[in-house]
C-alpha cells in the first residue's frame, strides 16, 4: 500500500490547482491525485463556456466575489508563466428595455465594489460603438473579462489499487456529495445536474460580435440567460439553455441515469427549488 501526505479526489480544475498551490508550497510533500477518468477535466471543467469572469455579478464581500476576483489574477498569472493562451476580449451587458436600466446600474455598483476598474456605463447611441450590430437601451462594458480554453491517515481503496493519506480534499465535482456520504459525513445538499446547451454560428456570422454579449440577469433565476459568447478559437456561440440532466454526465439528451435521477427526485431540496 503507498503511502502519501495528501490524496485528492478529482482531476478538474479545481483539484488540479489545488495540487498545483499545494506543491508550490510544500514542494517536499508527496501528493496524489485520485481520478476516475482516463484523462482530466472531462466533465465540469470541459463542458464550460471558457469565460473568465470579472466578478461582476457577485455580492460584494460575499465568497463568489472574493473567490472570482482573486481566482483573475491567479489564473492570469499561471497563463503568462506557461504560455497558455487567453484573451481579454471584454463584455457588454445590454438592457433590452427600460426596465433593466435599475439593474444595470446595480450591477456598476457591484462591479467598482468588486474591485472591477475597466467598467463604465455605456448609453443607447454609445452601443454600437462596441458591438455594431447590437441594440438595446443602455449597456455596461466590462474590459476585464476574458476567454480560455479550460482538469490521521485516510485510507483509500479501489478496485484496483489501495492508498494511504494524512489528509484527504475533496474535489469530485459531480459526485462530490457522494464522495462526502462515502466518507462517513451526511449529505445535507445534493448535486441536481443541469445542462447547458450552445448553438455554434456560422463562421460568415463572427464579425457580428467583437467582444462577449450578456443580458442583465433576472434576479428570479441563477442563470445569466443567453448571452454570444466567442471562444478562443475564434468560433462563436449563443445559449446556453437550462435544462435538467437525466444523469450526472448527462452531457448529451440520450444520456440516462435512473438512479441518478431517483437520487434528485427523491431530495426535497429539488422540489423546493423546481
Amino acid at each position: 500500500m503507498s503511502m502519501y501526505d495528501i490524496a485528492i479526489i478529482g482531476g478538474g480544475i479545481i483539484g488540479l490547482s489545488t495540487t498545483y498551490n499545494f506543491l508550490r508550497a510544500y514542494p517536499n510533500k508527496k501528493v496524489i491525485i485520485v481520478q476516475k477518468e482516463s484523462e482530466i477535466g472531462l466533465h465540469q471543467t470541459g463542458h464550460n463556456s471558457g469565460v473568465i469572469h470579472s466578478g461582476l455579478y457577485y455580492k460584494p464581500g460575499s465568497l463568489k466575489a472574493i473567490n472570482c476576483r482573486n481566482g483573475i489574477v491567479l489564473l492570469k498569472e499561471f497563463c503568462d508563466k506557461y504560455n497558455l493562451k487567453y484573451e481579454i476580449c471584454g463584455k457588454l451587458v445590454i438592457a433590452s428595455n427600460q426596465t433593466q436600466i435599475e439593474s444595470l446600474k446595480i450591477l456598476y455598483k457591484r462591479g467598482i465594489q468588486n474591485g472591477i476598474k475597466d467598467l463604465h456605463y455605456v448609453k443607447k447611441e454609445e452601443i454600437s460603438d462596441y458591438e455594431p450590430y447590437a441594440v438595446g437601451e443602455a449597456a455596461l462594458y466590462c474590459g476585464e473579462t476574458s476567454i480560455i480554453d479550460y482538469g490521521s491517515d485516510i485510507e483509500i481503496r479501489s478496485e484496483f489499487e489501495e492508498v494511504k493519506t494524512k489528509f484527504l480534499i475533496n474535489c469530485a465535482g459531480l459526485f462530490s456529495d457522494k464522495i462526502s456520504k462515502i466518507c462517513g459525513f451526511k449529505r445535507t445538499c445534493r448535486i441536481i445536474p443541469f445542462r447547458g446547451e450552445y448553438f455554434m454560428i456560422s463562421k460568415k456570422a463572427n464579425h457580428l460580435v467583437n467582444n462577449l454579449i450578456y443580458p442583465v440577469p433576472d434576479p428570479r433565476y441563477p442563470f445569466l440567460g443567453v448571452h454570444l459568447t466567442r471562444t478562443i478559437d475564434n468560433h462563436l456561440e449563443v445559449g446556453p439553455n437550462a435544462v435538467l440532466a437525466f444523469a450526472r454526465e448527462g452531457y448529451k439528451k440520450s444520456d440516462v441515469n435512473l438512479l441518478e435521477m431517483w437520487d434528485y427526485l427523491s431530495y426535497p431540496g429539488f422540489w423546493k427549488m423546481s
